[in-house]
Parts: C-alpha cells; sequence; structure tokens
C-alpha cells in the first residue's frame, strides 16, 4: 500500500494527523529514534516496540557502506535484517555530504565519497539512492540533497540549492516502488528567499512528503527557530511534514506548534550514554555528585525499565564507572520520555488543551514559549556540542 496522510484535528498551525504504512499506523506528531546503522545503541528491537517507538530511521550510505544493499536485500530485506517490524524510514546520505565534507566531492551529477571506514569509492546520485532505499523496502525515503553549513553566502546557497531541486525532479521521476513513499527536501540556509524558492519548486513535484533540513547546521538557536516558525505552515498542507535533526523536548515542541508532524534527533540516546536525562521536570545530569545518594528514581511519573527498578544514585555509579548496563538504562529512559512527550502532546492536541503544553514544557524547558530553546545539542563527555546525524 501507498502510505497515506490524513489531519484529524488542528489547533492554530499544529496538527494531529494519522499516517498509514504496509508496516502499521503513525500517529502523529510522532518522535523517530535514530538508529543509524539499523539499530538504536544498546536497545534491541522488542524494547524499542515496548518503548512505544512506531518508526525507526536509518542511513543509507552507512548501511551501503556496511553491510551493503545487496547483503541487506538478500536476506530479506531492512526490516528482516534489523528485526524491526514496524515502519521504517531511511535518510539518503544528504546530511553526510555536510559531516564528511573532507571525504567527498559534490558535482551535478551527484556526490562522490570517499569511505571513512576504508578509504574506497563511493557514488550517490538521485536515482542510485532512490534504488537503493526502494531494495530495502523502506517505508519513507528522502531525495539526496545537499545542505551547506552556516555560515554560508547566498550565491553559494543558491547554487547548492538550485542542485537539489534539480536531483529532486530526476530523484522523483526515478521512482518505481508505490510501497515507499518519497520526501522532498527544503533546503536554501537561512535565506528566506531561497527557502521559498525551494518550497516552490518541490511542490509541483507532489511528493508524498516534505522535510524542512539544513537547520542545526552550525546556525544560533535564534536562526534555527525562526525558520521553523516561518518555513513549517509554508510546507504543503495536506502531507506530512518533517523537521529533520532537532532537537530538544523544547524544539520539539516548537516545531509541532508550527505544524511539523515528524521529528528526529539523536539527541535522547546520544545523550543518555554521557548521563543526561530528560525528565519532566527538566534535564538531570546524573554523573554529577549531587545523586551519589538520591535513592529516588530519575523521574518518578516514568514507566520505563530504569524508572521501574533502579535509583539515580546506581545510574550515578554505573555511569561514572563507565558500565554498559546504565548506558543502556539510561538510553531506555531517554528514549520512553521523548515518546512520552509526543504522546502527551497528541493527546493534548486531541482534548483541545494544547496551549496548557507549551506552558508546562515551558516551565521544565525555558525559552521554548519564546523560540523552542534552540537546536537541540548532543553532549560530548568534555561537555561538548556533536553535530547531529552521527550516529546514533
Amino acid at each position: 500500500m501507498t502510505p497515506r496522510f490524513e489531519i484529524l484535528k488542528r489547533a492554530g498551525t499544529a496538527r494531529l494527523g494519522r499516517l498509514r504504512t504496509a508496516h502499521g499506523v503513525v500517529d502523529t506528531p510522532c518522535f523517530m529514534p535514530v538508529g543509524t546503522r539499523g539499530a538504536v545503541k544498546g536497545v534491541p528491537p522488542h524494547e524499542l516496540e515496548a518503548l512505544g517507538a512506531t518508526v525507526l530511521l536509518a542511513n543509507l550510505y552507512h548501511l551501503a557502506l556496511r553491510p551493503g544493499i545487496d547483503t541487506i536485500e538478500r536476506l530479506g530485506g531492512l526490516h528482516r535484517f534489523c528485526g524491526w517490524s514496524r515502519a521504517l524510514i531511511t535518510d539518503s546520505g544528504g546530511f553526510q555530504v555536510f559531516s564528511l565534507a573532507h571525504l567527498r566531492a559534490v558535482d551535478d551529477g551527484g556526490v562522490s565519497f570517499r569511505s571513512h571506514l576504508d578509504g574506497s569509492a563511493v557514488r550517490l546520485t538521485p536515482e542510485s539512492v532512490v534504488e537503493m532505499q526502494e531494495r530495502l523496502g523502506v517505508d519513507l525515503a528522502m531525495v539526496l540533497d545537499e545542505c551547506p553549513p552556516w555560515p554560508v553566502g547566498e550565491a553559494a546557497a543558491e547554487i547548492a540549492l538550485e542542485r537539489t531541486l534539480r536531483w529532486a525532479r530526476r530523484a522523483r521521476e526515478s521512482r518505481r516502488r508505490e510501497q515507499t513513499a518519497l520526501y522532498g527536501v527544503v533546503q536554501g540556509s537561512f535565506y528566506p528567499r531561497l527557502r521559498e524558492r525551494a518550497i516552490r519548486g518541490l511542490e509541483p513535484l507532489e511528493f508524498d512528503g516534505y522535510a524542512l533540513g539544513g537547520v542545526s547546521v552550525g546556525e544560533g538557536p535564534e536562526l534555527s527557530a525562526a525558520t521553523v516558525a516561518r518555513f513549517g505552515p509554508a510546507l504543503p498542507e495536506e502531507r506530512p511534514r518533517y523537521l529533520m535533526g532537532l532537537g530538544t523536548p523544547a524544539d520539539l515542541l516548537h516545531g509541532v506548534r508550527h505544524g511539523f508532524d515528524l521529528f528526529d534527533c539523536v539527541l535522547p540516546a546520544r545523550n543518555a550514554r554521557h548521563g543526561v536525562l530528560y525528565t519532566r521536570d527538566g534535564v538531570l545530569r546524573l554523573k554529577n555528585a549531587a545523586f551519589r545518594d538520591d535513592e529516588r528514581p530519575v523521574d518518578p511519573a516514568c514507566g520505563c525499565p530504569a524508572c521501574l527498578r533502579v535509583s539515580r544514585a546506581l545510574l550515578h555509579h554505573l555511569l561514572r564507572s563507565g558500565e554498559i548496563t546504565g548506558q543502556v538504562l539510561a538510553t531506555l529512559h531517554n528514549l520512553r520520555f521523548y515518546l512520552d512527550f509526543m504522546g502527551d502532546l497528541r493527546q493534548a492536541l486531541a482534548s483541545g488543551s494544547f496551549d496548557d503544553s507549551i506552558a508546562r514544557v515551558a516551565r521544565s524547558h525555558p525559552g521554548s514559549e519564546q523560540h523552542g530553546g534552540g537546536p537541540g545539542r548532543a553532549v560530548r563527555g568534555d561537555g561538548g556540542p556533536f553535530r547531529h546525524g552521527e550516529g546514533a
């Protein structure tokens, strides 16, 4: 079946929706955990399903390098290979055009990479990216795009945008498998004229969904938040809208407020491994000495395995000791928090209490009322930021 999307209810520009795929129904707004290589680190597929995830995101570039598209196809497709029975979405490798700039060359035909694994040549074109995603059998697929970093001059951003639009037309023409929905990606950096040009260029192609790309690429929080607010409602109304790569709970709320339906980010899984956990009362940094003797669960209102079984003190000990069990429990908690958070927003939209949700999140995540709290940043052990898409 071709994935179908319907809007059930609105609250201003926010939408409650339902996306039907061959691998189940996805209620939106929805957070999609990132399993770059086909799995979220430390979380087997049955645990991810138990947490409530309905879509898993994997990365085409990484899967194409290892184990390879031929291998996955021979073993029955990506769902069977991953042991995942629900919906799957794959990125096109477009983010690696940004994150692996030192290993690639872009031309009008596509992108040539030197593999970060062994230096071998890898070539992605708009047509090959669609073909590979269809061979994997995924439910949702992204077109190849060029994502420039920030800062970038307007002239250079326009060249990248025009190339992305040409690639989008080629990708659309190469589609063969109707069960795989194809999504166009709106680029244009932080130049409103270019973003508007991108939407005008993509809309006549009638993609199955539309994504806002090119955020969290070096800009400040005000710039990304303004872009989300301006161009979320400008995307085609009747199709799913996907905000790529952001971020914090406040970012997600900001995106929902401005009409987005689908979200992904490495933030909850990666930050969990470094002891940064999300709760209904704000963020906890469990490696801090203050939690050494704390008998409470991470979040008393949470039903994840960590909160039901162990204390903050144990997680503090495990995380400080580098014990993998602590990282796994922390990851389970953060993913459950994000999935529950989106579930709460869906319930608020359904019941007409969405404005109350905005106020509640603003209290626990300051800044969300104004602009969404800025782009989500994963935290390294030394406190510095990671870029999005570097593998969850």
